[in-house]
């Protein structure tokens, strides 16, 4: 600007600054060199512009209106069809001095912009604004992504786990809560050296069609057997700490070195579920991500004042946060029996109302608590090495979130007290119960009823079981080994044979492809032979694969045998609902602790 357009600075419009280049239609900023200020903008100053003002002249000056308006329209139109300026830059006028600067004529008026010029400006001007805000957003993400990622802590998994989660089959995930006295937030709460246990373990499936999910929580203080565990130790090598028979299953993390990798597979080999990855929380995880929901509902049916926590809250519906809802999980001596499975039943509590908090829009919507969370999920989390990245964080959390919370069912692993105790301290698995709820689990069968269209599904299938059956010499079948036991054809097919008087089977050896669950294929007019042969194998509706076509002459079923085949004469077949008494809670519901 020169030294005649100081002061005048806000006669410049911020959009002629931002133009497009239609060379590459990119916003590009363009500032003006001093002296080539068109005298329109410096006509602006004379306090001649806008319609209001120039009618209230022409009445002084005794113009009528009208004309006055006809006259100033056609100057606008003569002046309209001059050259156009070429965007970003000032128009010079014929006769106008080196400095393109035009001398003033008394009367005249800065040239009025129309509203589609204005509003053209207005957007150019915005344009660059938004580019450089988004350019500066990008940094800022970028430079925020780096940041969550140097929060997160991994271990190893050791080998454990399945290598990670994939989309297109059912995840299980393995929580972990750790006494552990050491780190920061986690003093002051007894023995402050403690490397910690496997305090709270709750195993995490959700489903393959992601419609439902299961929260199993294992008891503490269950006798189980912890196997030897590859361990990688800080230093990058490996060693193996020893395992225990008969130990408590909280030993399988913190004593003797042991990493979650061995909580890991201590559980695998308990329930015969394979797990994907591991995440570990300490006492200030419980208090950093309830407070950064802005507080977890709880409710109480009766007056709570455990000395040992420190909860002192009375009967009624409360929202807890911080060291408050720390208490509230670790408190155990003043509901129910005092003991570690009335604290299983607090912890699910307290967990269902958390998910359902992190679920409601209240937080889904608020980018303060969902900036809070990202950093208190990220500091206050342990996870294995296969998901160390925040982008795959992400992902993980995108499949785990795709479940409605009434499909979240919390269970606990059944057990009985301890008969080798006179004074119960400890409790060991009660199989029957115990070995139907892993099967559930382990085939990804829901402990809630879920939509409509499953349950249809399920009706369906359950039909192609109800008819007519074939005599056992009747029945013709080919027998392929598809993912199951070395071997697992033969003896098939050995047991059919001499067993059941099948004798129209063959061993057809190993499957072009392997399955992951058994299968029975067959033709609408061998309904009756697979009818039969699921009675003699013991297998499930969900395994019959009917197909369209009949079979010709003496063609043969197809059975393959999965990975879940356990033997010949062994129902392949799992329970399809939990016993009774089995301890559940449904996660969209609220129950108040007692």
């Amino acid at each position: 600007m020169d030294a005649q357009g100081r002061g005048q600075a806000d006669d410049i419009d911020p959009a002629d600054q931002w133009v497009m280049n239609p060379e590459t239609g990119n916003y590009e900023l363009r500032l003006n060199q001093s002296g080539t200020q068109s005298t329109a903008s410096r006509a602006s100053a004379s306090g001649a512009s806008g319609p209001g003002r120039s009618a209230r002249n022409d009445a002084r000056n005794g113009v009528p209106q009208a004309t006055a308006t006809r006259s100033r329209t056609e100057a606008r139109r003569s002046r309209d069809t001059q050259a156009p300026e070429v965007p970003g830059q000032r128009s010079r006028r014929a006769g106008g001095s080196a400095g393109g600067r035009v001398p003033q004529q008394a009367g005249s008026r800065r040239k009025r912009k129309s509203a589609k010029s204005r509003k053209k400006k207005v957007l150019l001007w915005t344009g660059g604004t938004l580019a450089l805000l988004m350019a500066a957003t990008a940094t800022a993400g970028y430079l925020y992504y780096e940041h969550l990622n140097a929060n997160i802590t991994s271990i190893a998994d050791d080998g454990a786990g399945t290598g990670g989660f994939s989309k297109d089959r059912a995840i299980n995930i393995l929580v972990i809560g750790t006494d552990k006295r050491t780190g920061d937030g986690n003093k002051g709460y007894g023995d402050n050296d403690s490397p910690g246990h496997a305090d709270t373990t709750v195993l995490l499936h959700v489903s393959k069609d992601r419609t439902n999910a299961t929260a199993m929580s294992i008891p503490r203080d269950l006798i189980t057997d912890v196997p030897d565990c590859p361990t990688t130790q800080e230093d990058g090598s490996q060693k193996v700490i020893p395992g225990e028979r008969n130990t408590r299953f909280n030993t399988s993390l913190g004593q003797s070195g042991r990493t979650p990798s061995c909580t890991m597979r201590t559980v695998t080999e308990m329930t015969g579920i394979p797990i994907d990855h591991f995440m570990v929380a300490d006492f200030n995880a419980v208090k950093t991500l309830s407070s950064a929901v802005g507080g977890v509902p709880i409710c109480l049916a009766k007056d709570i004042k455990d000395p040992k926590s420190h909860l002192d809250l009375p009967a009624g519906e409360h929202t807890i946060e911080g060291e408050e809802a720390l208490a509230f999980v670790r408190t155990r001596y003043t509901v129910g029996f005092g003991g570690d499975l009335d604290r299983i039943k607090i912890q699910q509590q307290f967990l269902s109302a958390l998910m359902r908090k992190l679920k409601s829009n209240d937080t889904l919507t608020s980018p303060t608590k969902l900036v809070k969370l990202a950093e208190a999920g990220t500091k206050a989390l342990t996870v294995d090495s296969k998901i160390n990245d925040i982008m795959k964080l992400r992902d993980l959390g995108l499949e785990l979130g795709k479940f409605d919370m009434k499909n979240l069912t919390f269970a606990t692993v059944p057990v009985v007290d301890n008969p080798a105790e006179k004074v119960k301290a400890t409790v060991v698995l009660d199989t029957a119960k115990s070995d139907a709820l892993f099967s559930m689990v382990k085939n990804d069968i829901s402990l809630t009823e879920v939509e409509q269209e499953k349950k249809e599904a399920k009706a369906k299938q359950a039909q192609l079981l109800k008819g007519e059956r074939a005599e056992a010499s009747e029945v013709r079948v080919d027998v392929f080994n598809g993912g199951g036991p070395t071997g697992s054809a033969q003896k098939t097919l050995d047991w059919l044979q001499n067993s059941e008087g099948v004798l129209k089977s063959t061993n057809k050896g190993n499957a072009p492809a392997e399955v992951a669950k058994t299968q029975l294929e067959y033709a609408p007019n061998q309904a009756d032979q697979a009818r039969k042969l699921a009675d003699l194998m013991g297998l499930p509706a969900a395994a019959l694969k009917p197909g369209t076509e009949d079979a010709e002459g003496l063609e043969a079923m197809t059975l393959t045998l999965g990975p879940d085949f356990q033997g010949a004469g062994v129902p392949i077949s799992g329970p399809a609902k939990l016993p009774k008494d089995v301890s559940q809670v449904q996660a969209d519901k609220q129950v108040c602790a007692k």
